[in-house]
């Protein structure tokens, strides 16, 4: 990730001297995937310091920021379809390759894995609003044709602000009233994992050249240093956003590619990349509790969250951005959380159980490519 950062310099001097749009392109993509990886962790550092209601709040409001800060860059530039576009990459890449991954990876390792079922249950519940929500505008459209687009805004924007207020009472649910679901087992892999680092060194003990020394841990460093960084990669990941934005075009004739699918399939895994292997990793080590965790709450996230957010940030922009997504774009989303709550709903996953969440992104992203 150190490496990518090389992205952040490269980016700008090729802006600056004029070098191939599509190279400024790449290294802006390779420096937000390094930015999104940093701002994660200066997250998790300001949520630890911060308490557990205080840090669950903080993580929730900027697990994707980055998404977020893309999407506001786009939508400002115009792109307003891109922006839908990458609302629904989110929600799908989440659901089928990132889950999907994790299952196939971990079903490798370890025959079955297991997760608890009921925050499974009520994810699935939240997600399925989700997909009424996003759907529900589209709908209205097709069943009234005269229904004008100021009536189609003012729609998408009662939407939004509902879903914002179910994303705050989700908050409150997971934070506080029962907090109990989703903490008891973070504790738990934090005993043992200070265990683990507690524990003699078998190597060392077998040789019995070198005494064990218990060293206190390194000190971390403080609240102001983490939220000092957190401001100065949020406004790193905005710039190099505006680079990404403004190659957009031009790569995208290049490559001889759509914005639809350059919106579906690319740009969520430019936000995502770093969240996404955190939750493939940590799959691979039997903790599939996390990376559900991860999978799942960045995808609600999206929808109740960054989805409506981006539809109120247009109205104040002047780029009106409304829930009318296209046919495919709702087949997608619906059977990708038809498809994962099918999976998820026992509590068990395997590796056949991956492997078809895999193939139906391949699918639909075979199918986004061929849609004009």
């Amino acid at each position: 990730m150190f490496l990518l950062l090389l992205g952040v310099p490269l980016s700008w001097t090729g802006h600056l001297q004029g070098w191939d749009p599509n190279l400024v392109f790449l290294c802006a993509a390779l420096a937000v995937v390094a930015l999104a990886k940093f701002m994660g962790q200066a997250t998790e550092e300001i949520a630890a310091l911060t308490g557990p209601t205080i840090g669950g709040l903080i993580n929730a409001t900027f697990g994707n920021a980055t998404e977020l800060i893309i999407g506001l860059v786009t939508l400002q530039a115009g792109l307003v379809e891109v922006v839908k576009a990458s609302i629904t990459g989110s929600i799908i890449s989440n659901l089928l390759l990132v889950a999907g991954l994790a299952m196939f990876l971990g079903g490798i390792k370890f025959r079955e894995q297991s997760f608890r079922p009921e925050v499974a249950r009520m994810n699935a519940s939240v997600m399925n609003l989700a997909v009424v929500a996003l759907i529900l505008p589209s709908v209205v459209t097709y069943a009234d044709a005269n229904l004008g687009a100021l009536s189609i805004q003012e729609l998408s924007t009662a939407v939004a602000l509902v879903l914002i207020g179910v994303y705050g009472l989700t908050l409150l649910f997971s934070l506080k009233t029962h907090s109990y679901l989703y903490t008891i087992h973070e504790a738990e892999a934090a005993e043992h994992e200070a265990a683990a680092r507690l524990a003699p060194n078998p190597v060392l003990q077998a040789e019995g050249s070198i005494p064990q020394v218990l060293t206190a841990p390194p000190e971390r460093a403080g609240l102001g240093f983490w939220l000092l960084a957190l401001l100065g990669l949020t406004v790193l990941v905005a710039l190099e956003s505006e680079l990404l934005v403004s190659t957009l075009e031009h790569t995208l004739e290049h490559l001889h590619i759509t914005s639809l699918f350059m919106g579906v399939i690319l740009l969520p895994i430019i936000g995502n990349a770093a969240e996404h292997a955190t939750a493939i990793t940590v799959a691979m080590k039997d903790k599939m509790d996390l990376s559900f965790s991860v999978s799942l709450g960045s995808t609600m996230q999206i929808a109740l969250f960054v989805a409506p957010l981006l539809v109120l940030a247009g109205n104040v922009l002047g780029q009106p951005m409304n829930f009318n997504f296209g046919t495919v774009e709702l087949v997608a989303i619906a059977v990708s959380v038809l498809l994962v709550n099918s999976v998820s709903s026992d509590g068990r996953s395997n590796w056949l159980e991956g492997l078809l969440l895999l193939a139906t992104y391949a699918i639909l992203g075979i199918a986004f490519f061929f849609l004009e």
